[in-house]
């Protein structure tokens, strides 16, 4: 009987001893499974760290682009409207002007668009009574210096306008309004008056 003990005994602990080389190794290779996963994990987690970076940044660069063009509108708006405020302003100003001085920028304004020099002037109704005729005997007299015939005369006619006149023969009608002046000088004059009103 202690042969067969002895050598149960030997199977046991051989067997034993397997199951510890085994137990070894296979501890080993979860550890080394274990260090790849924590290895491939801390990859992947600093490749998606990176990702995440970038794509904040680009974010942040394509918000950074569109608020300076937001805010450049917004100047753009802002220098627009402060121009339109200056024509509406001037605009105001013509017919402000003392009487002298419209007269003489009436008169101007139509002997500078007369074409045969007997067109009828047409005034809006306030301009017709305070300062039509006058207007009208100025143009005919710069007419006349430049040696043009020198016929204009005052329409009983009047139109809605906020200052100005119309030429007008026949069908033909040339607009001098002041909204009609101001138009035709903005284009010309839109990038002065911005200078002028933003200069630094």
């Amino acid at each position: 009987m202690k042969g067969i003990d002895r050598i149960t005994s030997r199977i046991l602990a051989d067997a034993e001893a397997e199951c510890a080389a085994l137990k070894k190794e296979s501890d080993a290779r979860i550890e080394a499974i274990r260090a790849e996963n924590e290895k491939r994990a801390q990859d992947e987690y600093w490749r998606l760290v990176r990702e995440g970076v970038k794509d904040t940044e680009q974010r942040v660069q394509r918000m950074d682009r569109t608020a300076r063009l937001e805010a450049k509108k917004s100047v753009l708006n802002m220098k627009q409207d402060a121009v339109t405020r200056a024509f509406e302003l001037a605009k105001g100003k013509v017919a402000e002007l003392p009487e002298r001085d419209y007269v003489a920028f009436l008169a101007r304004e139509a002997a500078a668009a007369a074409i045969t020099g007997q067109e009828e002037v047409v005034f809006c109704e306030r301009d017709r009574a305070a300062v039509g005729a006058k207007a009208v005997k100025a143009a005919n007299e710069a007419l006349a210096a430049k040696g043009m015939p020198a016929a204009l005369t005052l329409s009983d006619e009047t139109r809605e306008m906020a200052g100005g006149l119309i030429l007008k023969q026949g069908d033909i009608e040339v607009n001098c309004t002041v909204d009609t002046l101001l138009d035709l000088a903005r284009g010309e004059l839109a990038a002065r008056v911005a200078q002028v009103l933003f200069e630094d």
